[in-house]
């Protein structure tokens, strides 16, 4: 693609979502999360979570109530989290790389089972 290519294509809605998506892969989802994701999840009987507890030697901890990442492992998420944005923007900006993704979104959604992103949904 040529510089001129790559600048039409970012202006193109599904290029865009499928870039969003190869993105969160590649940047968060294959991130130290899958390490923090790893173990056994609690289940609900209720369905919302109001009948599990964590107990502690500080006392019982309602569900919604409990940090599901403590301090260090936060800081440790979102180092690991920048370090790949960056190395994503980095191949992404990249004349011979950033053609290459470009070229593979613009072919294929490498993620068709994940939702489409949608604009507007978060509040900033």
């Amino acid at each position: 693609m040529s510089a001129h290519d790559d600048a039409h294509a970012f202006g193109d809605p599904v290029l865009q979502q499928r870039l969003a998506k190869y993105m969160v892969l590649q940047c968060f989802r294959n991130s130290m999360l899958e390490d923090l994701h790893a173990g056994i999840s609690p289940s609900s009987a209720a369905g919302d979570y109001s009948d599990v507890t964590v107990s502690s030697p500080y006392g019982v901890i309602p569900w919604p109530k409990v940090s599901r990442l403590n301090d260090d492992e936060m800081k440790r998420l979102i180092i690991d989290v920048v370090d790949r944005a960056y190395s994503f923007i980095h191949k992404l900006l990249d004349e011979k790389t950033g053609g290459e993704i470009l070229s593979l979104l613009a072919e294929r959604d490498p993620l068709p089972q994940w939702n489409e992103p949608t604009l507007g949904t978060t509040q900033h």
